[in-house]
């Protein structure tokens, strides 16, 4: 088990320089490498594998967090990878936060080809067309984890999965649950559809109201929500791939809710529903 470096790393070190070139998007793409910053991230990557191979390959700890975080140090050295004691100067280097937590890791990339999703036959997925920041895409992902989706799904147009803003808001719900990248978002819908998933476009100004979709009882089957840009939503031809296009109901005088919130809204809606008497998970799972 490889122990924890005897003297603090320096700064100038290759191993520093190659975690620090990570928060640019074309270095990680080319290392298939990203950063998972904080305890929680991870101790969430320490115990992820992907194909029996561990997904931490390698963790900077100030000397504080070594001592603070024994159990995940711990963890990170049984998952095999190399643990280095760096100063609090090295882990600002690297780190992308303003105030780091004393622990950077540095991980192999595990999104899920979109075949294997659809493999396993999903009952419950978001799908983000067009996302483009990456703070609200990680929350997004950490919505579909909170509500009991089983994949999620990045269309080619929408942000890294890997950008180091989405994986901290994701707190640790990326290592949890399958997610595809890359997909375009007809292959994606057209996949679902073909898999007996019901496809319904997110948006403010859908034809179809939830509320009333819920009282009806049609939500209670597989389902993937399709959730668009912050700014401009939908576009025209992506809800005309959907089955319906349904508008969270604004009871307030609220002009709209933000992409993370609406997503929240419709995909407990939909796990409700599918647990629900009658839904497909009561009857698939009882």
């Amino acid at each position: 088990m490889p122990p924890v470096s005897p003297e603090l790393i320096s700064p100038r070190s290759a191993r520093v320089s190659a975690a620090r070139r990570l928060a640019k998007r074309n270095f990680r793409g080319k290392d298939r490498l990203f950063l998972a910053e904080g305890p929680q991230a991870v101790r969430e990557a320490a115990g992820h594998r992907v194909g029996g191979e561990a997904t931490l390959v390698e963790l900077f700890a100030t000397v504080e967090a070594v001592e603070r975080y024994a159990d995940i140090i711990g963890e990170a050295r049984s998952a095999g990878a190399r643990v280095h004691l760096a100063a609090e100067d090295v882990i600002a280097d690297i780190s992308t936060t303003v105030t780091p937590q004393g622990l950077v890791g540095v991980c192999r990339f595990l999104d899920t080809p979109f075949e294997d999703v659809l493999a396993a036959r999903p009952k419950l997925v978001a799908v983000l067309a067009h996302v483009r920041d990456p703070g609200n895409a990680g929350t997004v992902l950490r919505c579909a984890d909170a509500a009991g989706a089983e994949a999620v799904v990045l269309t080619d147009a929408s942000v890294d999965l890997y950008n180091p803003k989405a994986v901290r808001a994701s707190v640790g719900s990326l290592f949890h649950l399958p997610v595809a990248v890359g997909v375009p978002v007809e292959r994606a819908v057209a996949g679902l559809k073909d898999a007996g998933v019901r496809i319904l476009a997110a948006d403010g100004a859908g034809d179809r109201d939830l509320d009333e979709e819920l009282d009806k009882g049609t939500m209670g089957g597989p389902t993937a929500w399709v959730f668009g840009n912050e700014a401009w939503g939908l576009p025209e031809e992506t809800r005309a791939l959907a089955d319906a296009v349904v508008r969270v109901p604004i009871h307030g005088k609220a002009e709209s809710l933000n992409l993370a919130t609406a997503a929240a809204v419709c995909l407990y809606a939909s796990a409700r529903a599918q647990r629900a008497s009658g839904g497909c998970r009561t009857v698939t799972e009882s």
